[in-house]
């Protein structure tokens, strides 16, 4: 297909990248804290008593990679097809939240990801939102929600407009009619307020997302050394494209953790950006100037300041400004 606003390579690199997602241990760590959670739900569902669910509180700053994880998830659960006791098979969803949202609008807002929309103008009182949902998600066999940024929804707010939100989740997580496990995910500072709320606090499972770790111990250089090279090795092999020798340099792997915060989604991103723009000229090799050419249509920043190219990239470049250089006002 010819269209003036399609670049076929690019299209073609992002169609093979978006079926790739490389394993990290945090997935496997999430995995395995999801399974028990939703092994104890099942089993109470069983016993067909009433009880309280639990749920995952995943936390990490932005750009380290915890929704493209957890949808990874939600995606490989759903398609599991779980039978429940209720007939119905067991399915989770996502509700991404924003800073606008009040309690009603939280209720709003999962009615919908719950395919059942309802009037921005309900005068329904909050009982009855949360009773609606309840009552939506046994019908439909979901057994859980994923909030996405649930941060947005209590920043800036007063001390009981947070509280009204944490208590939604916690009605949500000790229903008597039909209990949801929760995922909450979103930037450290969540953590902060669902300590608000002790019951929901202790309802809920931690899992941090670091950030990449390239210190050396006594052992040896870091092993993120060797997950960032086969990041890189494995992402150019997806795309039928070879990896020139100096990306496989633990200086050149310093400097793209450097370029991406030191948080693996960014990282990720950059080196599918990179292989887009090799493929854009039509080479069948990932070289270190397509990670400079990427640096400067993203940041409008000259080919020497740049990560890749700063003789004083770690002072120049700080880890928690992505995309940002010291040297600019």
């Amino acid at each position: 297909m010819s269209n003036e606003f399609i670049i076929p390579s690019v299209a073609e690199a992002n169609a093979k990248l978006g079926k790739c997602h490389f394993p990290l241990a945090r997935g496997d760590d999430l995995h395995q804290s999801f399974a028990h959670a939703f092994s104890r739900h099942f089993g109470r569902l069983q016993a067909a008593e009433s009880f309280d669910a639990h749920g995952l509180l995943v936390t990490g700053q932005s750009g380290t990679g915890k929704t493209t994880e957890i949808m990874k998830l939600i995606s490989r659960f759903n398609e599991s097809s779980v039978p429940l006791p209720n007939g119905n098979t067991a399915r989770f969803v996502h509700c991404e939240l924003d800073g606008k949202s009040t309690w009603k609008d939280l209720g709003r807002k999962t009615l919908k990801a719950l395919g059942y929309p309802i009037s921005d103008k309900t005068r329904r009182t909050q009982f009855e939102i949360w009773s609606l949902v309840a009552k939506q998600t046994e019908l439909q066999g979901v057994i859980g929600i994923h909030y996405d940024e649930a941060q947005h929804i209590m920043r800036g707010k007063s001390d009981n407009e947070i509280l009204s939100v944490l208590d939604a989740f916690k009605t949500l997580m000790k229903s008597d009619a039909w209990p949801l496990m929760l995922i909450l995910s979103g930037i450290p500072e969540l953590e902060s307020y669902v300590r608000r709320e002790p019951q929901l606090d202790r309802l809920l499972f931690r899992l941090e997302f670091g950030e990449i770790d390239l210190h050396s111990s006594s052992d040896g250089p870091s092993p993120d050394y060797s997950v960032l090279n086969e990041i890189v090795g494995s992402y150019a092999i997806k795309t039928g494209l070879h990896v020139e020798q100096s990306l496989m340099t633990g200086d050149f792997l310093h400097r793209l953790a450097t370029a991406g915060a030191f948080r693996w989604g960014l990282v990720i991103y950059i080196v599918g950006e990179a292989i887009s723009l090799s493929m854009t000229r039509e080479s069948s090799r990932l070289e270190h100037r397509d990670f400079v050419s990427f640096w400067c249509r993203r940041t409008g920043m000259n080919e020497l300041v740049t990560p890749f190219t700063h003789e004083a990239y770690e002072r120049v470049f700080p880890k928690d400004q992505p995309y940002r250089s010291v040297m600019l006002p």
